[in-house]
């Protein structure tokens, strides 16, 4: 299920009042009402867009309810979440949803033809959000508007279920069998998940005749040599004190790869040097990946010859 976003479908800002939602409607509605666009699919889908998103704009508490799961689901897309891996079911309402304010539709009754025209064709987002709500209609005689609503929809029925992976199985992704309920179900884990990704299997669970879905919550197990923030990835990488002083090549392997970088001429212990485009696969952004960090772990010669000594006593002085 995708996210809609209503606001942006009005062009109207997230602290716009209600005149404003009001106007930006009218003029979309008289712009894509399909009495003024005969045969334009688009701009029918449009107009049904507009009527949704006006529909809970304009209604003081489905309002309030969308801008609660607008908040989750931003913070969501900001941890690198999609919609794919969301968990809809904190949002699905039981309750039946309310027709709209006759009084907005007589105020529109100029944008209907003679012919009936079905505004109640509602998004799956809104119906589950929601509760539903039937179609208004225009009637034939042009004489008022007539409202129904839908039955209420059912709380779909969902299991969690833990699931651990190795980071090299988040990074290439993986799939589990798993067998809940004497029931053999296959499930993909997608490249780039993460501790707290959330994968919804719909529809895979059976209970008294009611299909449910699974919810798969992920661990990502930590790595010996590889550290996680989010999309990046932290490798220490020694080098040797005259690399490091000096300049040089250093090399270090990745999940899926052997590297070899630069180091530049007075590296100090502990400096990241950045490898873009070689961390984590990002969650489902089409082989976009974050960037690798190499933590310089500088080594220190631990015997020195009578030579040796000599050139560090001297580079002493200089310094």
């Amino acid at each position: 299920m995708q996210y809609k976003d209503y606001y942006q479908i009005l062009g109207v800002d997230k602290k716009a009042t209600t005149g404003e939602i009001r106007k930006a409607y009218r003029d979309l509605a008289k712009k894509y009402h399909p009495d003024y666009n005969p045969g334009d699919k688009k701009a029918e889908e449009k107009f049904k867009e507009i009527n949704e998103a006006y529909q809970v704009l304009n209604d003081k508490e489905k309002r309030a309810r969308y801008d609660q799961l607008g908040s989750s689901y931003q913070a969501w897309e900001q941890q690198g979440g999609t919609s794919a891996n969301y968990n809809w079911n904190d949002w699905y309402a039981n309750a039946q949803g309310g027709a709209r304010d006759a009084r907005d539709a007589r105020d529109f009754g100029d944008f209907f033809s003679s012919e009936t025209f079905s505004g109640g064709d509602f998004s799956d987002f809104f119906s589950q959000i929601f509760g539903g709500m039937g179609s208004a209609r225009k009637s034939r005689s042009g004489s008022g508007v007539d409202y129904a609503r839908s039955q209420p929809q059912a709380r779909p029925l969902t299991q969690d279920h833990n699931v651990t992976i190795s980071l090299e199985e988040a990074f290439h992704g993986t799939e589990r069998i798993f067998e809940i309920d004497s029931k053999r179900i296959e499930a993909k884990i997608p490249a780039g998940a993460k501790t707290g990704t959330k994968i919804r299997l719909a529809g895979v669970m059976d209970s008294a005749g009611r299909k449910g879905d699974l919810i798969l919550v992920v661990e990502v197990k930590k790595h010996p040599h590889f550290e996680r923030k989010e999309d990046d990835l932290y490798i220490d990488v020694p080098v040797d004190l005259y690399t490091a002083v000096l300049g040089g090549e250093a090399k270090l392997h990745s999940i899926d790869e052997n590297l070899l970088f630069k180091v530049p001429s007075g590296t100090q212990p502990d400096q990241l040097i950045r490898l873009s485009g070689k961390g984590m696969p990002k969650l489902n952004a089409n082989g976009t990946r974050g960037d690798l960090y190499a933590r310089i772990k500088v080594r220190l010669p631990r015997a020195l010859n009578e030579k040796q000594k000599a050139l560090f006593e001297e580079l002493k002085k200089e310094t």
